[in-house]
């Protein structure tokens, strides 16, 4: 399977690859490493837009690979992309890893040449509720760090996101102690950031209503939720395996992007 953009930049099964990779923090014997994939033309002196992504698998798998080609593409089109490793098993543990991984994008955007103000975080699946819980909740601050370089991301890019850990949602068994805290749906606030979310409306694990619920939060206290719902599609539709909607939902991504001013132009992968 390949995908071509302008200028020939073709999205081959597998054939992504970073730029370099980071440890942003050591845990123990774990180094917990950053995925960086950075525009051609890329300089510390310059302060780009960038992006952090968090990988699926229910808090238990997965690895950055899954986010390999969107950050490949969203490199191509002018931003730092990340992919980043978190501890598994425990949610809680990914949650703080999410925030520790975009405070020290923050900390050392001078060095990577990134605005530290334009720095978004995406996900899929568990990984969006990594992302999300960065967005809303105050709870999960790894101990140690400098709680005056903010863990929250300007803005969100959520791919079948979990929102719902609260009683009849997901994993709510595993979380059931931290719930309150630890919940997207239940922990937005006037300062959560502007967000995409692109769903699936034969999802049984995020169902399409739980979506909707978490948009109608959002707009009641005024801040932006766009919601792009897929007919039929289920989870993970959106992975390089599903051509059609990873093009499709790569090029929501780009809009949505546009529209705050991290990307110029139109997309250049084309629709399916």
């Amino acid at each position: 399977m390949a995908l071509v953009g302008s200028g020939g930049l073709v999205w081959a099964a597998g054939g992504a690859s970073p730029d370099r990779e980071m440890v942003y923090k050591r845990v123990g014997d774990l180094e917990l490493r950053l995925h960086v994939f950075l525009p051609e033309d890329h300089a510390a002196s310059d302060r780009r837009p960038a992006i952090v992504f968090f990988h699926g698998g229910g808090w238990n798998q997965g690895s950055p690979a899954q986010f390999y080609h969107q950050s490949r593409y969203l490199a191509s089109r002018g931003m730092v992309a990340i992919s980043a490793q978190y501890r598994l098993r425990d949610p809680r543990f990914g949650v703080e890893d999410g925030k520790s991984a975009i405070r020290w994008v923050r900390r050392n955007a001078a060095e990577l040449g990134i605005d530290p103000d334009r720095i978004a975080a995406g996900g899929g699946s568990a990984g969006g509720q990594i992302a999300a819980a960065a967005g809303t909740t105050s709870a999960f601050e790894q101990e140690g760090e400098d709680p005056g370089i903010p863990s929250r991301p300007n803005a969100l890019v959520l791919f079948n996101p979990v929102f719902d850990n609260g009683p009849g949602g997901y994993g709510h068994e595993r979380v059931q102690e931290y719930w309150r805290a630890f919940s997207p749906m239940h922990n937005i606030h006037a300062g959560t950031p502007p967000t995409i979310v692109l769903s699936g409306t034969r999802d049984d694990r995020i169902p399409a209503e739980t979506v909707r619920a978490y948009q109608r939060r959002m707009e009641e206290l005024g801040l932006r939720c766009d919601v792009r719902l897929y007919e039929g599609q289920r989870h993970g539709f959106f992975n390089t395996h599903n051509r059609r909607y990873f093009a499709l939902t790569v090029i929501e991504m780009d809009r949505f992007l546009a529209s705050l001013g991290y990307l110029e132009g139109e997309p250049t992968l084309p629709a399916p």
